[in-house]
């Protein structure tokens, strides 16, 4: 038995049930995170002295380190950016098609050409779109890396000056948010470099799955920077 609509829109939605589920996804992503944040703001609100006696990692101790966190910040920006521009590039490519068919069709004097596929000559086609898409998709993997490095050494810094998920209830909620979002960007790598894989037939509409996933949880994660930053 085969699903229906699995990628194809329905005709009375317009909506395939692919992308539903992943909006149903992503939705409960929202709550997951939002239930977080909304215990971070209980503690912090409910706390007489919040990280009293911290010290900075700018004024030699353990705590914070904002310039490694800024950096961090501009990365996800800079992976926002490379991963829009791998899915416009697909998207161009894609509306390309039939203007370049047509093109191709008119100097053979084909009268008819708008009911003729331009996925007869898909190597000619598509080379320019997927060349772009493999360039930014490649950058937004190398960026995410680069992430995952900085924050694996933050982490290391941290817990070999005794800074642990039990030492106060910022860092636990701290940890959890920021392990949490590593372990997105873990799995955005993965699927990121799956879909870098030769394939036969159009990405775009698979892609915009991975992009509505990606953006959403980078802006969540800026804003956990921004919180965390500030109280200390």
């Amino acid at each position: 038995m085969q699903i229906p609509y699995t990628v194809e829109s329905r005709p009375d939605t317009g909506v395939y049930n692919g992308k539903m589920g992943i909006w149903l996804f992503l939705a409960s992503e929202v709550m997951l995170f939002g239930g977080l944040f909304s215990t971070y703001i209980l503690l912090r609100t409910g706390a007489v002295g919040w990280l009293e006696g911290s010290i900075s990692v700018e004024q030699g101790g353990a705590g914070l380190n904002v310039p490694l966190a800024t950096f961090n910040t501009f990365v996800l920006i800079a992976s926002s950016v490379t991963i829009i521009m791998a899915w416009a590039s697909l998207a161009i490519g894609r509306a390309r098609e039939k203007e370049i068919a047509n093109l191709e069709l008119g100097s053979e004097d084909v009268q008819e050409r708008i009911t003729v596929s331009a996925l007869s000559n898909p190597q000619k086609i598509r080379a320019e779109s997927l060349k772009r898409f493999q360039l930014f998709m490649g950058l937004t993997i190398l960026l995410s890396l680069v992430f995952l490095v900085a924050k694996a050494y933050e982490y290391n810094y941290k817990f070999s000056h005794g800074i642990y998920p039990k030492t106060h209830n910022f860092y636990a909620i701290y940890f959890t948010l920021t392990g949490l979002h590593a372990l997105h960007i873990i799995g955005g790598v993965l699927v990121n470099g799956y879909f870098l894989l030769p394939w036969k037939s159009l990405l775009t509409r698979f892609w915009a799955i991975i992009y509505y996933l990606i953006i959403p949880v980078t802006l969540i994660v800026l804003c956990a920077f921004l919180l965390y930053h500030k109280s200390g």
